[in-house]
């Protein structure tokens, strides 16, 4: 083997070696993680949260847009940080011979010979400030430039660098310190921002103003000796204030964002359908309301764009301080009150038994024991179905479930996307007290089921990240047909207003609000849902605990922010989706028909089970001995006839003779007397037997 050869060979080997250890020691560039910020439907900020990183420290670090910082700052930062940035290949060697010169005249390092890759190999691995660290860094430097552009690597260092407390990354301290994003810095702040990541501590403005101000005055000094600033620049800068304190970040939708962070585990952008200035008053208004409350009770809203079921604005709790504050109510299952009475005579439409003009007796009814009541404790008598529904009348509404069938009822919802699960395992009684809310669902189930009815009763999940499809017809249950949808419409927006506000029909340019009212068993939650053409809105209060509010009705609580929501509400610009559909003046009261239904409706004829006439409940029978020997007549009436008879478990004997049942007790003391029909029906006495005498 010749000399050249063995050099080659040896060359060889070094360069296989050097490719070996780069590939088994690569530098960390996927741990880099980052903030999550989430935005609104047009990317304008309403949450972030912080890191954490290894050491257990919360860090604000968002990931740096080289496209979305002034061009003039990274002319300049390159220009004060590592002027031949973009020719060198990680290692500038011309800065590393003028540093050992100078360390070699002076005995001290006057000039570094770090550039901004190296830096942002010491970023990813802190190490201490020693020559072998140096040597680690200028390695992993090439390292890093092997596999990044010069693009990305700006970016990455623009990620890391340090801009004081838990501040990293150019946006962070943008954001921080001036307010606003890092796409339009003036010339002092971007001094300000070159100069902070050298001595991060030591020049925070917040803390340390005089050395912040005297930093960025040596940058600015230097940038006017390179002519990257005019001396008008220069003066001008030179005189702008330091900012004296942080800027608090946008915390806007703390549950819906809080919710979205899992879509990001690595940090970056999730961007919701939330409008951030909607938002922002939203919450606004709320806070106003409480204020005006007696009670430290919560609320809870929800605004949806009705037609693309997009959620506009959520709140799961007017404040997190507040006690339950932390719970997000639009996910929590409670008691809906009477906000499904819309639904349950939309069904009795559909079924042809019901129209609005349908009369109904409101007056005291049994369903199988089950003796539904008034809000008021009152009974109107004969109303329309359309009266009973605008003022929220509860026999009727028993009256048209009990026809439709709950576990129908339930089902339907079900189909529809809504998890309806019956009380009481299905038993029947238990199940009709679904009408006055005796089932439990979320506010997103009932803004989906309301934004449905806005939709001609198609009912499809609610929309909330920027990215899912809203046009796919798959997830679309249609509950109800467009003319029942209509039909209730026009039922609920004659429904008398709140209190002090005039009805629609007679204000000019209000809206034309479809709602409902609704009140929990034991004043627990208050609600008020709505809709019109452009929005859905769904109000709760009440504490996220369950703790009663005597007396608080939805219609108190939640229907004036409900009504001063939509007051707030931007107008929508929109197609007419209904163009060719149906006829000219199809949507004129009285257009649609489903039919007449019924005239009345009256309650279903139901067997009653029967009724035990001897022995009496709660009596006592004294007996004899003559009476022992001929026992009791056991006697019922009513039920599906064909009795069995049974005492305390056990069958008692029928006479074949005398066509009766005799029972025969065998001491004194307490029975339980069971009749049961042919139908399975039952019926009980508890009496007790004592010997006469």
């Amino acid at each position: 083997m010749s000399r050249w050869q063995k050099v080659g060979a040896v060359l060889a080997i070094l360069v296989v070696s050097l490719v070996a250890l780069d590939r088994l020691f690569p530098p960390p560039l996927k741990a880099v993680r980052t903030s999550v910020v989430v935005t609104d439907k047009d990317q304008r900020w309403l949450h972030g949260f912080t890191v954490i990183d290894q050491d257990g420290e919360r860090r604000w670090r968002f990931d740096a847009d080289i496209d979305a910082i002034d061009p003039r700052f990274i002319e300049r930062l390159v220009q004060i940080e590592d002027q031949r940035f973009w020719s060198h290949p990680g290692v500038d060697l011309l800065a590393v011979v003028r540093a050992m010169n100078s360390f070699a005249r002076q005995g001290q390092i006057v000039s570094g010979a770090s550039t901004i890759t190296m830096q942002t190999a010491r970023l990813m691995e802190p190490r201490p400030r020693t020559i072998p660290s140096k040597l680690i860094e200028m390695v992993r430097a090439l390292q890093i430039e092997l596999r990044l552009s010069k693009e990305e690597i700006l970016e990455l260092y623009l990620t890391l660098a340090p801009y004081g407390g838990n501040l990293q990354g150019i946006r962070a301290a943008s954001l921080a310190y001036f307010g606003k994003e890092p796409t339009q810095l003036t010339d002092a702040q971007q001094a300000l921002l070159i100069a902070l990541p050298q001595a991060p501590e030591a020049r925070r403005p917040d803390r340390k103003p005089a050395n912040a101000a005297a930093s960025r005055s040596t940058i600015l000094a230097k940038l006017r000796e390179t002519a990257h600033l005019s001396d008008t620049q220069y003066r001008e800068a030179l005189e702008a204030t330091i900012p004296a304190k942080r800027q608090s970040f946008s915390r806007l939708a703390w549950h819906g964002s809080y919710a979205s962070q899992k879509r990001a585990p690595e940090g970056g952008e999730v961007q919701l359908t939330l409008d951030a200035d909607l938002q922002r008053t939203i919450e606004r208004l709320i806070v106003a309301h409480l204020q005006r409350q007696d009670d430290e009770a919560n609320m809870a809203v929800l605004v949806i764009e009705s037609r693309t079921r997009k959620v506009r604005a959520m709140l799961g709790s007017a404040d997190i301080s507040r006690d339950g504050g932390w719970i997000d109510i639009t996910t929590a299952e409670r008691s809906p009150g009477s906000t499904l009475k819309p639904f349950i005579y939309g069904l009795a439409f559909e079924d042809g038994f019901a129209a609005g003009e349908t009369l109904i007796d409101d007056a005291p009814y049994s369903f199988d024991g089950y003796r539904p009541e008034n809000f008021t404790r009152m009974f109107h008598g004969d109303v329309t179905l359309a009266e009973a529904l605008q003022h929220s009348l509860n026999v009727p509404a028993v009256l048209a479930l009990d026809r439709i069938g709950p576990q129908r009822f339930a089902a339907s919802l079900e189909a529809a996307g809504v998890d309806a699960r019956l009380p009481g395992g299905g038993d029947q009684r238990r199940s009709l007290a679904i009408a006055l809310g005796g089932i439990g669902l979320s506010m997103r189930d009932l803004g989906m089921l309301y934004a449905g009815l806005a939709n001609g009763g198609q009912i499809s999940p609610l929309i909330w990240y920027a990215d899912e499809d809203a046009s796919s017809e798959a997830l679309t249950y249609p509950l109800i047909t467009e003319a029942s949808a209509q039909r209730l419409t026009r039922i609920m927006r004659e429904a008398p207003a709140p209190a002090g506000r005039a009805p629609a029909a007679l204000a000019r340019q209000a809206p034309e609000i479809a709602f409902k009212t609704g009140t929990s068993y034991g004043y627990r939650d208050a609600w008020a849902a709505g809709y019109t053409d452009d929005y859905t809105v769904i109000v709760w209060a009440g504490h996220p605990n369950g703790t009663p509010r005597p007396g608080v009705t939805g219609r108190q609580a939640s229907l004036p922010l409900m009504f001063e929501i939509f007051d707030h509400l931007p107008a929508l610009v929109r197609p007419d989706i209904y163009a060719g559909a149906v006829e000219e003046g199809a949507f004129e009261d009285g257009a649609f028909d489903i039919g007449g239904g019924l005239t009345r409706l009256s309650p279903r004829k139901r067997e009653l089970p029967p009724e035990i006439v001897f022995p009496e409940d709660g009596v006592t029978v004294f007996y004899s001995d003559n009476q022992a020997a001929r026992g009791f007549v056991l006697a019922a009436r009513g039920g599906a006839g064909a009795y069995a008879w049974y005492v305390d478990g056990k069958p008692v004997a029928h006479d074949p003779l005398g066509g009766r049942t005799i029972w025969r007790p065998a001491q004194a003391g307490f029975y339980d007397v069971t009749v049961v029909d042919r139908a399975g029906r039952r019926a009980t006495s508890s009496v007790r037997v004592q010997v006469a005498g």
